[in-house]
């Protein structure tokens, strides 16, 4: 399964340049791990983190003008840094599998004179066969709507930095004057919707189209357990949806399509919520959908409306990690929120055993200010998130401080370093 080894956000919020794991331009950082945590204290850039993510994915989906306003983002002013007046820019450095070469797709979006936010630039590019040091070679290139992109899955053209790279122009003329089989010329009809959305669509161009799909496949939790208690209308689906409003929906298929699979989440919940016998669906005289949990100690059952948040976030979990066709990546905010404090570090054992499963499960990433949390995990996946002096957000490893990494080794817990203030800078 696909995953991110590096991520690099400009501009966005308190995030001026903030990166994680390793980009094409610099190797010495080490690929994020398959599951991944951002912790620090409130106010750092957590959330902006999280967001930058999810923006990325409305940008793809609804271009970028929605994705501008939506969730409560208040327009592109709002959400470039303060300050500063560049555009807004997105690294993202991932591999399709293990053998795979990394891809790196970069995109800079900005706004006009009217004040309308628009994509600036787009580049995808890979090394070639073979290929170790050096630039990779590029295979889709669009400044301004206009650019040009290399057809099927191998090679591309090596772009000269100094002259070509701001002068798109002068790229198309070049290719028109080879008349190359392997390139195609793009002119976008509207600027606000990325060139991945409109050419990902094309066979012509599956590289291009791995990638969409990549991030189309991406699964950001805005689960709240209030949207779970909804009464949704009978009906099995494949996948649980970002909000949750749809869990009875998703236990119906599982129950339908992977029996099995769902005998397999009721034993676990069973082993971490004590009581929890039995979940299944009653439908209601007028088709909505009632989700019941079945207790021992008592003989009739209690619905999701009468259910403790806690209990409502792990079965959704839980239902999440056993999906069949589970997202490339996910992510969650501050998942510990409602859940008793012991169930943490089983959350975090269920998270990194769908990661690293032998057939590649969901890339995950968490934001958390829960030392208990940060207990179960090591420190190379743990990333320590900073204000800096001058108000925006500056992040490391914290595997890269080797008295932290020392004191793990010897069994100190790193979510007990945290509250003790071992991972503060120095």
């Amino acid at each position: 399964m696909a995953k991110i080894q590096g991520f690099r956000v400009r501009n966005f919020k308190v995030l001026k340049d903030v990166t994680l794991g390793r980009l094409w331009d610099q190797r010495e950082g080490q690929p994020l791990t398959d599951l991944t945590a951002v912790i620090g204290k409130n106010g750092v850039g957590k959330s902006a983190l999280f967001d930058a993510f999810g923006f990325l994915a409305d940008a793809l989906n609804s271009g970028v003008e929605v994705a501008c306003d939506a969730r409560g983002r208040g327009g592109f002013e709002r959400i470039r840094s303060q300050g500063e007046t560049g555009p807004i820019e997105f690294d993202v450095y991932y591999k399709e599998n293990r053998n795979a070469r990394p891809i790196t797709y970069e995109v800079a979006i900005d706004a006009d004179g009217s004040g309308r936010p628009y994509v600036v630039r787009e580049r995808l590019r890979q090394r070639r066969k073979g290929q170790k040091y050096g630039r990779p070679f590029s295979f889709l290139m669009i400044n301004d709507g206009k650019g040009w992109a290399w057809k099927g899955e191998e090679d591309g053209y090596e772009i000269d930095e100094s002259k070509e790279w701001r002068d798109i122009n002068a790229l198309i003329l070049f290719f028109a004057r080879e008349e190359s089989s392997e390139t195609e010329i793009i002119e976008l009809e509207d600027r606000r919707r990325l060139g991945i959305a409109t050419l990902g669509a094309l066979k012509q161009h599956p590289r291009i189209s791995a990638f969409r799909r990549f991030i189309e496949g991406w699964y950001l939790s805005y689960f709240t357990p209030d949207a779970a208690r909804s009464l949704p209308l009978a009906g099995p689906q494949p996948h649980l949806n970002i909000h949750g409003d749809n869990l009875g929906n998703v236990v119906q298929f599982m129950e339908r399509e992977h029996p099995q699979r769902f005998e397999t989440i009721l034993e676990g919940i069973a082993g971490k919520i004590p009581g929890i016998d039995r979940i299944d669906t009653e439908k209601t005289s007028d088709g909505r959908l009632l989700l019941r949990f079945n207790d021992r100690g008592f003989e009739d059952p209690f619905y999701a409306q009468q259910m403790s948040d806690g209990t409502l976030k792990v079965f959704a979990y839980l239902l999440l990690l056993e999906d069949p066709t589970p997202p490339p990546f996910l992510c969650i905010e501050e998942p510990e929120n409602g859940l008793y404090h012991k169930l943490l570090e089983t959350l975090v054992d269920e998270f990194r055993a769908h990661a690293s499963g032998p057939g590649g499960g969901s890339q995950i990433f968490v934001t958390t200010h829960q030392p208990y949390l940060v207990d179960a995990l090591n420190p190379e996946e743990v990333w320590i998130l900073e204000k800096g002096t001058d108000g925006f957000s500056t992040i490391r490893r914290a595997s890269d401080d080797p008295l932290v990494k020392n004191l793990v080794a010897e069994g100190l817990p790193l979510g007990g370093l945290w509250y003790s203030d071992y991972l503060d800078a120095r």
